[in-house]
């Protein structure tokens, strides 16, 4: 069974999104007792390890964790949004952990 090593957050300054994915990091960061990492618009990474589109460009923010392995896994790549099309924190927490889990678990 793998361990999480750390979590990976690739984002940008300006980006909306920024600071509501450096806050779900951080709070994963302290559950898991994992050091966070933050690269700023590393769409080299993204495309190696992220999601991307249909043309194979990835966006930020997107957070990622490596295991103890070097594998590295995807987190939370977009928003989980809400039955009313909100972002919803307890959807992404809750989203992050099951990849997590099933991260650690399955190696």
């Amino acid at each position: 069974m793998a361990k999480l090593s750390r979590l990976i957050l690739v984002t940008a300054d300006h980006h909306p999104l920024h600071k509501y994915f450096k806050e779900i990091a951080e709070e994963l960061s302290k559950k898991y007792g994992v050091p966070l990492e933050v690269r700023m618009e590393d769409y080299l990474f993204l495309i190696q390890y992220g999601d991307t589109d249909e043309f194979g460009m990835a966006w930020v923010p997107q957070l990622l964790a490596q295991l103890d392995t070097g594998e590295i896994v995807k987190v939370l790549t977009k928003p989980v949004l809400d039955s009313m099309g909100n972002i919803s924190k307890e959807n992404d927490l809750r989203e992050s952990t099951r990849n997590i889990e099933r991260a650690i678990g399955s190696s």
